[in-house]
């Protein structure tokens, strides 16, 4: 009797700790969810007056807001592509080539990880002035290609820690040649780790904040947008948008999850 009172006991305690838990992590988003149905129209739009759908509909009039997600799309596209082209390819030279200062060049990967955004962005800013390169589009995108390199270089190396270089040679010894082998055999072999730096290095862009605020000019992304917004309170067709993409990371999760959940019970 003891021991099942005991397990009993366990049981709540373990629920009431993964419902806390999870409390702190989606409580702040469902205020966003929630407040995006907020009828009020008075600053800082915290007070509920009712429920309606008008903030999704006067979110396709505010061009400024919607202007500011399109640059995140496009600069988090691009740098993701850079990032992960670059990443991959640096990953596996530093793999498979042994040189001179090869420690410390992998030492210096950890810096733009492990310092404070405000130095790598002051850094930047210094950078780009110095080189008298306007600030826009261009300086952002270098800015998130740079802290997203060291992403997608530590994930494809992950994966080729069990990487038997093996199978390249048996290619060559079928006849195939290096530039085939390395799409045809390398590239599957390592396709989750590059994926997995691609999406990362695509979140961490989406979500920067500090090293984008010095480097932006007036291109604005939505990140900036909104951190401006909440001087004079977050109005609810930011939290519509918000709560849009929300959905879709909702949807991209589960359709993903749901793949690979059906290919494991195959």
């Amino acid at each position: 009797m003891d021991k099942k009172k005991n397990k009993g006991l366990k049981k709540k305690i373990s629920v009431a700790y993964c419902t806390l838990v999870y409390l702190f992590l989606f409580l702040p988003i469902s205020v966003i969810v929630v407040n995006s149905f907020n009828a009020t129209t008075t600053k800082p739009y915290m007070s509920w007056k009712g429920f309606t759908l008008d903030w999704y509909v006067k979110l396709w009039d505010n061009s400024s807001l919607l202007e500011a997600f399109g640059n995140t799309m496009i600069i988090a596209g691009v740098s993701t592509l850079l990032a992960t082209v670059i990443g991959t390819l640096g990953a596996i030279g530093m793999y498979r080539y042994r040189f001179r200062g090869r420690a410390i060049v992998d030492g210096l990967l950890y810096i733009p990880v492990v310092i404070p955004e405000i130095v790598l962005g002051i850094s930047l800013l210094t950078i780009f002035a110095k080189a008298d390169i306007p600030r826009g589009m261009l300086t952002l995108i270098l800015a998130h290609v740079t802290f997203c390199i060291p992403f997608v270089i530590f994930n494809v190396r992950a994966r080729l820690a069990g990487y038997d270089i093996s199978i390249e040679e048996a290619s060559m010894d079928l006849g195939a040649n290096r530039r085939t082998t390395f799409f045809e055999v390398t590239l599957p072999v390592l396709a989750p780790g590059i994926l997995g730096g691609a999406l990362l290095a695509f979140t961490i862009s989406i979500d920067d904040v500090i090293i984008s605020y010095f480097v932006y000019g007036q291109t604005k992304t939505y990140p900036l947008k909104v951190m401006e917004s909440v001087k004079s309170g977050v109005a609810p067709d930011v939290n519509a948008l918000s709560t849009l993409i929300l959905i879709g990371t909702v949807i991209f999760v589960v359709l993903t999850q749901g793949d690979l959940f059906n290919k494991k019970r195959a």
